[in-house]
This record gives C-alpha cells, sequence and structure tokens, in this order.
C-alpha cells in the first residue's frame, strides 16, 4: 500500500503532504489490514521516520541522483524503491541503484515512472523499452508507474496492461474513491471500480505469458 506522506512537488504552494501524521495513518493501514506500507522519503531525517514507519522507503525521481541521500538510506535495512529520474539514462538509473546496494542495502526495487520528452500529450512518456533492458542486465525487479507516467488516468489502464505484456514484475496504480476531489494527482487516479476492472485485466495477460516466461 504506497502512500504519501511528504510529497516533492514542482509548485512550493502545492499540497505537500501530512508529514509524521500521515506515517501514522499509514501505519493505521497497515496494522488494520495487514498490508505494507511503502511511502516516500525526501531527506535523511524523511528516512529515519519512514523507518519507524513504513515497510518500504521509496526515492523518488527528483532524489533519484541525490547521492547523498542514497548512501544514507542503502544503510538502512528496509526494502528501497527506487524511481527512474525525468532524464535519467539506463546506466544512471542502474547506478544509482549501485550507490544504494554499495552500502549493504541489497533490497532494491526498480520504477519506470516516466521520463520528459517534447510530447505534451501526456505528462510524462512512459519507456517500456528499459524493462527488458533492465532484465537483461540486473536481478533487481523491475515496477512500472503508469499513473504517475502518463498523468491522464485514462492512459493508466492501456499503459499498464502494456507494462505486464512486457515483462514488468509489477505495478504501481494512483487509486482515488473520489479523484476530482483529490489533494493532488487526481487527474491521474482510478475509482476503486476501475481499478478493479484493471486488476483483471493484467491478470488475464499474466496468465497468459507466462508460460513464455518459463
Amino acid at each position: 500500500f504506497r502512500g504519501g506522506a511528504f510529497k516533492p512537488r514542482t509548485s512550493p504552494y502545492a499540497f505537500q503532504g501530512m508529514g509524521e501524521d500521515g506515517l501514522k495513518m499509514l501505519a493505521d493501514v497497515r496494522d488494520q489490514y495487514g498490508l505494507n506500507i511503502v511511502t516516500e522519503a525526501m531527506d535523511e531525517r524523511g528516512i529515519d521516520l519512514v523507518e519507524k514507519y513504513g515497510d518500504c522507503i521509496q526515492i523518488g525521481a527528483r532524489n533519484m541522483q541525490n547521492f547523498s541521500l542514497l548512501k544514507y538510506v542503502g544503510q538502512t535495512r528496509k526494502p528501497v524503491l527506487l524511481k527512474r529520474g525525468m532524464a535519467a539514462t539506463l546506466d544512471e538509473f542502474l547506478l544509482a541503484a549501485e550507490y544504494i546496494m554499495a552500502e549493504g542495502n541489497y533490497d532494491v526495487i526498480l520504477c519506470e515512472r516516466g521520463i520528459r520528452t517534447f510530447g505534451n500529450h501526456a505528462r510524462n512518456t512512459m519507456d517500456l523499452s528499459i524493462v527488458p533492458a533492465i532484465h537483461r542486465l540486473t536481478h533487481l525487479p523491475i515496477i512500472v508507474d503508469p499513473s504517475h507516467g502518463t498523468g491522464r488516468n485514462y492512459m493508466v489502464n492501456p499503459m499498464a496492461r502494456a507494462g505486464v505484456a512486457v515483462g514488468a514484475d509489477g505495478l504501481i496504480i494512483e487509486v482515488h474513491s473520489k479523484p476530482e476531489e483529490a489533494l493532488c494527482d487526481g487527474a491521474q487516479a482510478l475509482t476503486l471500480p476501475q481499478y478493479l476492472e484493471l486488476a483483471e485485466q493484467v491478470k488475464v495477460i499474466h496468465d497468459i505469458l507466462m508460460p513464455m516466461a518459463v
């Protein structure tokens, strides 16, 4: 279960998250429903707090090459979800993961969340070709985030299906009961019925492709 207690926003006037109070709410979700918690840390203090309340520490796209932060999170013993930077090459992405693992934390999950291109039809451009490239070069799991990767809720389902088809090890999907009232990222969020429909679709694709992967 992924939720943002600390929100790195392009605008300083946008909603920045609920901080430690938000982490406590996420911990309540874990305790009540048995779901592991993934949430982003933006600095060393944030890492300490997420390590206290959460189960997996996310390093967001804007901090992918914050090397001191990567070293610090590498000294924790919580799994790390590392998002690809908006202009990062494959080599830069993998070397960022190496910064974490060089400190002794080998539990790294990579995430493709879209890169910045000249197109304006979507918030970002999902680079799904990186999924098989990463599988070829490393043992690390790679998941995709079609919510941030497109920024458009009507694009999330087709790009999620495509991500599973190219071999992604998992998906990040933003869900909100009332996307139009969301404090942030409402334009890319699915409703719960839409999410459940997507879950059925990707299961079919996964089951079809599994024999080919063996």
